[in-house]
């Protein structure tokens, strides 16, 4: 495993300024999202010249776009922001190459309108399970047109709230280019975390053969998400049952402020010396 960061953790003006904050913490490995660069997260055209500064800055340090961020809200109500979603994913695909990866992440929705990580009392509908597999369906039709893959995680507030629904959407499409986002916070709440170890061991038991990278976000008991290192998430535990998946992929920091990078760099990167010796 290698350790990594979103990038847009650090608010710079250019992507150069950016890029080398990654740097200036030691790691080499990002998830890249466009507004990074001054552009929108989804952005809806990107001009040749835009992604050849891109590309040269990352390359020029040396830097793995292990991952570039395509979530939308993959069911909203209003079929034009799903179209737009949609329109942005192909273009965010298309660029993928020139970035070095061939990841993208998505969410799998909700029926809120307002804010894609809010649960919404429909989300467990059977209307909006077929609605999502449709949405997949079409995401996948990208992917397989521009050779690259879609990395979907467990969100409490999605359609995908749990390991057995992750495995469920895996065994319906029985597509190679869908992949798992794995992130013990997002598996936890305050009702199971009592039973943490067993909801883990659950998830690898189920996902651990298609996880295809890692976050590294912290939860509290309350239910609150922080930094690594700041909540309660029981990162020996994480670590060997990734590591135990045979996953040598990019674990990603994020969820975390700028100050709190360094000691959550710290935390995993002696954690990972210990599972790597």
């Amino acid at each position: 495993m290698r350790l990594g960061i979103f990038a847009k953790t650090f608010q710079r003006s250019t992507i150069e300024e950016t890029l080398d904050a990654v740097v200036a913490h030691g790691l080499r490995c990002i998830q890249f999202n466009y507004a990074c660069a001054g552009l929108p997260s989804l952005p809806q055209q990107l001009d040749s010249a835009v992604m050849k500064r891109i590309a040269g800055a990352i390359q020029q340090r040396g830097i793995e776009v292990a991952a570039v961020s395509g979530t939308f809200n993959i069911i909203h109500p209003d079929a034009a922001q799903r179209d737009a979603g949609f329109k942005a994913l192909n273009v965010i695909a298309m660029n993928c190459a020139a970035l070095g990866t061939k990841l993208i992440t998505l969410c799998t929705g909700t029926f809120d309108p307002n804010d894609m990580w809010r649960e919404h009392p429909e989300n467990n509908s059977a209307a909006a399970w077929k609605q999502m597999l449709s949405g997949i369906e079409r995401a996948l039709e990208i992917a397989q047109t521009h050779g690259v893959f879609l990395g979907i995680e467990p969100e409490m507030a999605n359609i995908i709230n749990s390991a057995e629904k992750a495995r469920q959407l895996l065994d319906d499409l029985k597509s190679p280019r869908l992949k798992i986002v794995m992130d013990a916070a997002n598996l936890l709440s305050p009702q199971n975390f009592g039973d943490s170890p067993a909801v883990l061991n659950n998830a690898f038991d189920l996902l651990g053969n298609d996880i295809v990278i890692a976050h590294a976000k912290d939860i509290k008991r309350s239910g609150q998400f922080a930094a690594a290192g700041k909540g309660d998430v029981d990162w020996d535990l994480y670590l060997k049952l990734l590591n135990n998946a045979r996953f040598f992929g990019a674990l990603i920091l994020h969820g975390l402020a700028e100050l709190e990078v360094t000691s959550s760099v710290e935390l995993l990167a002696g954690k990972l010396k210990t599972i790597h010796a």
